[in-house]
């Protein structure tokens, strides 16, 4: 790391690019094991592990609103922060840390108390059946007790990431990931915990992450720290912050109205098999967003930092590496899951039944997914340049607009198989998003550019 913030105005695109994306990467595919390593261990549970997979899926909405309040934070402070380093204001930049770091500490506490009063009723409604709410319940209220950890692990993170310490970002990452992969089979198996042991093991993780993160953030290493003086909330701080979250918490806490919407009308049409195939689906687009999302993450400083200082080229170059970097890595990944669903399949659960289903559904479910480099491209350009509202727009059309009516339509247009319409919703729905997003980022970043020349 360079003694000196200006790195990110003065190494060759490609080259910076390169050093804070791999890392960036490379956290976010670290953190999509972490993520998935629980429902692999799960699924394959002697004699219950497809209706404890099932179960511990109708966790991941609730899971989803968790991450995405520290998104909501996190990634809303971080850019902004970005973009006061370019403009050499430190003092600006720390205050939105503080602030940030104070407001995690509230929503972690409240979300603490809600998960553990109403988690019964939250799962029953996200599509749990009599024959799997005991798994959920199990796993949920557990990780219920880790929200703190997850909360500032996730959200704090960001704010590292955003300064250009990308690895520092990574082990982050790494640290949990690496502590959840190895406490897993020990607590699922050896101790005989079941589904009680993988979310033991989760939150353990997240809190040895968390200590890293927080350890970092209030020592002499980080160009911007967590002071005591920039604790108090201030409206004129987090409220821009919270504003330019909001689109990345609309996108993450979508997903988990969206995954309620699929689990009950899956359960309706194809009962617990077809609500377990959509867990595997949902973490097999996991190896799609979360590098994708990396990719994004490892610009955003670069141009944030460079929007900031008035650099119109430097932002433009940046997009443009970007766009084609995350173009191409949603392609070959499409290529795989076309080719290979059964082996994707087969990583979650051993059952011939559920792995046969899942096959079909995935080809389905991902048919459009070699053009979500163009949508996360996008979108998290406009965060990094802190337009709010833009980045508010696509995702609440992606979602909202387009996918949540899709989930109820498709079904009634191609009823030989319901269940299998429901998940075409996703790939038309990406599709018409895609092409909505691009002819929005088209007319604005150009305004964007103008406005620095």
């Amino acid at each position: 790391m360079d003694d000196s913030k200006d790195f990110l105005a003065k190494e060759p695109v490609g080259k910076l690019l390169l050093r804070l994306a791999l890392p960036t990467v490379t956290a976010q595919i670290i953190n999509m094991m972490y993520n998935i390593v629980d429902r692999i261990y799960i699924g394959h549970i002697k004699e219950v592990g497809s209706m404890a997979l099932t179960g511990v899926g109708v966790c991941m909405p609730v899971i989803m609103i968790v991450s995405a309040f520290a998104a909501l934070v996190g990634n809303g402070g971080a850019p902004r922060a970005s973009i006061f380093m370019g403009k050499k204001k430190a003092e600006e930049a720390e205050k939105i840390l503080g602030n940030c770091f104070t407001l995690q500490i509230i929503i972690s506490a409240i979300l603490t108390l809600v998960l553990l009063l109403w988690s019964e009723d939250f799962l029953m409604a996200f599509g749990a059946s009599d024959n799997t709410i005991g798994y959920a319940l199990e796993y949920m209220n557990i990780y219920a007790l880790g929200t703190v950890f997850v909360q500032l692990t996730l959200g704090m993170n960001a704010f590292i990431t955003a300064q250009g310490f990308a690895k520092t970002g990574m082990l982050s990452v790494l640290i949990g990931a690496v502590a959840n992969i190895i406490l897993d089979p020990v607590f699922i198996f050896t101790l005989d915990m079941g589904v009680k042991g993988a979310a033991l093991a989760t939150i353990i993780s997240q809190a040895l992450s968390c200590i890293w993160v927080l350890s970092f953030l209030f020592g002499k290493k980080t160009f911007i720290r967590i002071r005591k003086k920039n604790l108090i909330l201030q409206g004129k701080v987090i409220l821009p912050s919270i504003a330019l979250g909001l689109a990345t918490f609309i996108m993450q806490a979508s997903e988990s109205v969206i995954s309620v919407c699929f689990n009950s009308s899956l359960l309706k049409y194809g009962g617990d098999i077809a609500v377990g195939a959509m867990t595997i689906l949902t973490s097999v687009m996991q190896f799609a967003m979360l590098p994708l999302q990396g990719l994004g993450q490892g610009a955003q400083p670069i141009i944030s930092y460079n929007y900031g200082a008035r650099n119109p080229y430097r932002v433009k170059s940046t997009f443009r590496l970007l766009l084609k970097v995350s173009l191409s890595y949603a392609v070959v990944l499409w290529l795989c899951v076309m080719i290979f669903p059964k082996g994707f399949a087969a990583l979650f659960t051993s059952d011939s039944e559920l792995i046969t289903y899942t096959e079909t559904a995935l080809r389905i479910y991902m048919a459009c997914m070699l053009l979500f480099g163009i949508q996360m491209a996008c979108q998290m350009t406009f965060t990094s340049l802190g337009n709010a509202k833009a980045a508010i727009i696509v995702a609440v059309m992606r979602k909202f607009v387009l996918l949540l009516p899709l989930i109820y339509i498709m079904p009634h247009i191609f009823g030989d198989n319901k269940a299998m319409a429901v998940y075409m919703a996703e790939p038309v729905a990406d599709f018409l998003a895609v092409s909505f997003t691009s002819v929005l980022f088209t007319v604005l970043f150009k305004k964007s550019l103008r406005q620095i020349s």
